[in-house]
């Protein structure tokens, strides 16, 4: 709690001379920080770019961590399903620059061809609507690269949840004349969905505050954009605009993006708190409760 509060006490301090100078005139009127009438023009878009980036990685990479883990967990052979775990947490090791690079030279090129087709037969949605980008430096492609760094985080906790699902409930599913896919659905996911959430946001967590992969695949600018394909519009991230910017800032717009440091400690703090709220209230006992009941009333039917 020292440390954290020490945090948030040295943001504050840094970034208030910031806030409260004029963005008109002075240094904030130059370089990165040039064409913004105050620090909440200048924040606004890179807090949007931060959640659209990370939403689209949750919403792509989510969904795959878990059906991988419950893959490992419940499908797959023993001796497979080592192969997969290993291998799944080998990936946790890998340096966001090498998914960087990953993502110019394989993503990138991959995207575009695709890019074209959702832009030919789905470009009525604002989403997918052009031009497309020819180079493939989408916000799309840096949600896919996120995704697949938050499959470790995610495929890992949900595994270790799956596992710890007791026997008993599983047996009296099955014993209940339920297929494999119905006991999942019966036994191990309610037990599990407190794990699944807290996964999940945590595989947020590391999207929120992914800098380097971002930085290299997307091309930078400050815009409110909902477009995934579209050439040179882009939302920027807080974490990858403060890693491109702060080099060559001078003591003044270094505030500045210290203070825009302090909305991404703002929203990741905001993201724990409502874990921790979704948590307590679909804890454990009441999942198992529930099972219990689901379990007595398929029996006596």
């Amino acid at each position: 709690m020292v440390i954290l509060a020490g945090v948030a006490l040295f943001l504050i301090i840094q970034a208030v001379p910031a806030m409260s100078a004029s963005w008109t005139t002075g240094d904030l009127a130059s370089g990165p920080t040039q064409g913004h009438a105050n620090f909440w023009t200048y924040v606004g878009p890179l807090v949007w770019g931060t959640m659209w980036a990370s939403a689209i990685a949750l919403v792509l990479g989510a969904p795959v961590a878990i059906g991988i883990a419950l893959f490992i967990s419940h499908y797959a052979p023993r001796k497979l399903a080592s192969i997969l775990g290993y291998l799944v947490d080998l990936l946790a090791a890998v340096p966001s620059v090498v998914f960087g690079l990953w993502g110019i030279f394989v993503i990138r090129p991959f995207l575009v061809p695709f890019q074209d087709w959702l832009n030919q037969f789905l470009g009525w949605i604002p989403l997918f609507a052009g031009p497309v980008s020819r180079t493939g430096s989408t916000i799309l492609a840096g949600a896919i690269v996120l995704a697949v760094m938050i499959l470790p985080i995610i495929t890992s906790i949900s595994r270790e949840i799956f596992l710890q699902t007791p026997r008993l409930h599983e047996e009296a599913a099955l014993a209940l004349g339920s297929t494999k896919w119905e006991m999942v659905k019966l036994a191990v996911f309610p037990y599990a969905r407190s794990g699944i959430v807290s996964a999940t946001l945590l595989g947020l967590g590391r999207a929120l505050g992914e800098t380097m992969a971002i930085a290299m695949i997307i091309s930078p600018s400050l815009i409110f954009s909902v477009k995934l394909i579209t050439d040179s519009a882009n939302s920027q991230t807080i974490a990858a605009n403060i890693a491109l910017n702060f080099p060559e800032s001078n003591t003044l717009q270094r505030e500045a993006l210290i203070g825009t440091g302090l909305m991404l400690f703002v929203i990741s703090f905001g993201v724990n708190l409502i874990a921790r709220l979704i948590l307590s209230r679909t804890g454990r006992t009441s999942s198992t409760k529930k099972i219990k009941r689901t379990l007595a009333r398929r029996s006596a039917a």
